[in-house]
């Protein structure tokens, strides 16, 4: 006699769940990826519109090295992640993300009051100085608040990066010595520096 009982259905699958934990690892990781695609993209503009002259095919010889395949030091493009080894667009890329972290992030949580003995300069990116120790504090907030860091990442740089540049920004002869002394009274001037000293030629 055959079985005639209704097949059981398969149980469902508990739906999948990740720990907020996890989000925040994943949402950090996201936030990384889109700050190093962004690098890389500024980068590859840059290589795509300076492209290396190809020799033509007759020219080339079996001896010659083939395109692209020139040392690290004939690479075209920057060298470098700092801002001062930067130029043109890209330098203009730089600035403004720079700036966006500066102004929504930097400012609101340390930009302090401002006064004789802690000056400060709206127009910050016209000063070279500021600019140079603005960019590096901002490379090393990007490296010290990622997860790789460590959970002691964003104390060191508080410790080793933020106290130090702050110190030397908002010094009384610091880059903005001449600059903004009061809200009330603004003012902005980039302090001249020394020129290089000219070689004589002999005669």
């Amino acid at each position: 006699m055959s079985d005639t009982s209704p097949t059981a259905p398969a149980p469902c699958p508990e739906p999948f769940r990740v720990s907020d934990e996890d989000l925040d690892d994943l949402a950090s990781a996201l936030a990384k990826t889109i700050a190093e695609v962004r690098r890389h993209g500024v980068i590859l503009d840059r290589l795509g519109s300076e492209p290396d002259p190809v020799p033509p095919a007759d020219q080339q010889t079996d001896d010659a090295p083939a395109a692209g395949a020139a040392g690290p030091e004939k690479a075209d493009g920057p060298t470098s992640v700092f801002i001062l080894a930067l130029g043109g667009e890209v330098y203009a890329v730089e600035l403004t993300a720079l700036s966006a972290w500066v102004n929504h992030l930097l400012l609101p949580v340390y930009g302090r009051e401002i006064s004789t003995t802690r000056p400060w300069c709206a127009q910050w990116h016209e000063h070279p100085e500021a600019v140079a120790r603005l960019h590096a504090l901002w490379l090393a907030w990007q490296q010290f608040t990622d997860t790789e860091a460590g959970l002691a990442g964003p104390s060191t740089w508080h410790r080793d990066h933020l106290d130090q540049a702050l110190v030397h920004l908002r010094a009384p002869d610091g880059p903005f010595a001449a600059c903004t002394t009061s809200p009330t009274r603004p003012n902005h001037r980039v302090l001249t520096t020394p020129a290089p000293e000219q070689s004589e030629v002999a005669a």
